[in-house]
């Protein structure tokens, strides 16, 4: 039972950060609105550090399970599966939980927390570390910086045309040209 509840709080914060921004959490907020008082919250996660590693590291492994439901084993994946994925993130998951505004909200987030800002840094380079190694594979002539270039303008992406965005009736069309120009530039596809 205390799996499953440590899961709803953590829930209930990214929903928290993604509708009402990263500044509106507190552990007392969290408490709120996980419907629990200050004190239960902090039965599950004593300090707000642990609640901060907690919160990422769930983040990480739901990505991970949803690329595995939809994709297969990331290890595996091509380099356009992985850019996919990437871009499609906000629909990957089986519940819409990480959208593009809980990502704005998290980028912002790391600007201010160094712990944040340390574990999303570790998830990156897990991923920069297999995309680069994937383009190795595709004879990427500099392929930490191509991988960096990728990411960058994936993640650049939901910034631009992401939901609400001003351009987001462009972002199929922008999908389109990144996944060209990946098919184009590493032979997939």
């Amino acid at each position: 039972m205390s799996g499953e509840r440590k899961i709803e709080i953590l829930r209930a914060a990214i929903e928290l950060i993604a509708d009402e921004g990263y500044g509106s959490l507190s552990m007392r907020a969290l408490a709120r609105a996980s419907g629990m008082k200050l004190g239960a919250l902090q039965y599950h996660f004593r300090t707000w550090d642990a609640l901060l590693v907690a919160l990422v590291t769930y983040i990480e492994s739901e990505i991970i399970s949803a690329f595995e439901t939809g994709v297969g084993e990331l290890e595996r994946a091509d380099v356009r599966d992985m850019i996919e994925f990437m871009l499609d993130e906000h629909v990957g998951t089986s519940d819409g939980l990480f959208s593009d505004r809980l990502w704005a909200q998290l980028w912002a987030m790391e600007q201010v927390e160094p712990l944040i800002s340390d574990l999303l840094e570790e998830v990156y380079a897990k991923f920069l570390a297999l995309l680069e190694a994937k383009l190795v594979d595709r004879g990427a002539t500099q392929p930490r910086a191509e991988a960096l270039a990728l990411l960058s303008m994936i993640e650049g992406e939901s910034l631009f045309s992401g939901s609400g965005r001003r351009w987001e009736k462009d972002r199929p069309a922008v999908r389109k040209t990144i996944l060209q120009w990946v098919d184009e530039r590493y032979g997939t596809r």
